[in-house]
């Protein structure tokens, strides 16, 4: 038996190397996908976008953050 390692780009390759491995009955894994992210940090970047999607936060604009420090 032998192993590939295949970096895809987008979905669409991943599509159709999925489709291209069903046609020749060869059977596949597929791995997780990596992200470059710490899991920690991506989990606090998703709890504050959904604060702010449940009115939990406020909006500035630039001539607001400059009377900020006056």
């Amino acid at each position: 038996m032998t192993t590939f390692t295949i970096h895809t780009e987008n979905k669409e390759q991943v599509n159709a190397l999925k489709a291209f491995m069903k046609a020749l009955k060869i059977k596949f894994e597929v791995g997780k996908e990596e992200t470059p992210y710490n899991p920690a940090f991506v989990a606090k970047i998703t709890e504050s976008r959904n604060e702010i999607k449940a009115g939990k936060g406020i909006s500035m604009t630039a001539k607001d953050i400059d009377n900020l420090w006056k």
